[in-house]
């Protein structure tokens, strides 16, 4: 007897994919608002006069470390996004299945990528 292809994951499986993204959500909006209480922190200006030529390296460096962080905000953001959208795929059924072939995302790959939306070979074929 052939075992049947799985189409889709079970509602056990996916409270488990539910809780794996709640928890990487909550560490990324933590993160994210971690990031913003220091953004805002390096645009107040400092109140302090300091000499010419130190103050001009210093505004340089903060303004690279600001470039920086903006950037990282906007990556976990995006990052936080994808992680609500993964949380409405599993609401409306149709979380861990490809969008490009339509087989199951294999768990292990979830676990690591719990927002992708294909398998890694169709990932693979659209990259190249």
């Amino acid at each position: 007897m052939q075992q049947e292809e799985k189409t889709r994951y079970s509602s056990e499986e996916l409270k488990e994919f539910e809780e794996l993204i709640k928890g990487k959500l909550e560490a990324t909006v933590s993160e994210l608002n971690y990031i913003k209480g220091g953004l805002s922190k390096k645009n107040d200006s400092g109140t302090d006069v300091t000499a010419g030529s130190a103050k001009l390296v210093e505004d340089g460096a903060d303004a690279s470390e600001r470039e920086n962080l903006s950037q990282l905000a906007a990556r976990l953001q995006k990052y936080s996004i994808q992680l609500e959208n993964a949380l409405v795929r599993i609401k409306n059924g149709t979380y861990g299945v490809c969008i490009d072939t339509g087989k199951l995302i294999p768990k292990e790959r979830l676990r690591i990528v719990p927002h992708t939306q294909q398998t890694i070979e169709a990932k693979l074929k659209r990259a190249s």
